[in-house]
């Protein structure tokens, strides 16, 4: 009956180690609570982002100036997705080119000349 106090010790012992690091762990991996403050900045952001996307959805633009690649409203793009509609060989030689010149490679900046030419 010597070693059994000892085993009881050791499990328990052992079971404490176990259940300090586990809150320890817990403690330092739990996220910090959000406060009013983060609260008010995330809805700030959203409000930017919902005026960004509105802008580039009601308003025209360009998306690649250099390459005359332009954004249209969704209701101007409807309509003409309807229009291309009446003739779809049209539409579809209009879309390739379109997509050929927007995915074009851009040109290659002029390199500057060594300075012992």
């Amino acid at each position: 009956m010597g070693r059994t106090p000892i085993y009881v010790i050791a499990i328990l012992a052992t079971l404490l180690i176990g259940y300090g690091l586990i809150r320890k762990i817990d403690s330092e991996a739990r996220p910090k609570a959000i406060t009013a403050n983060k609260t008010e900045e995330r809805y700030k952001n959203l409000r930017e982002l919902r005026a960004a996307t509105t802008d580039a959805q009601e308003h025209y633009g360009f998306v690649d100036q250099p390459r005359g690649v332009t954004r249209l409203p969704i209701s101007k793009a409807m309509e003409m997705r309807l229009q291309m509609a009446a003739d779809p060989v049209a539409a579809r030689s209009n879309l390739i080119a379109r997509v050929e010149r927007a995915t074009a490679a851009a040109p290659k900046v002029p390199e500057k000349p060594s300075q012992f030419e």
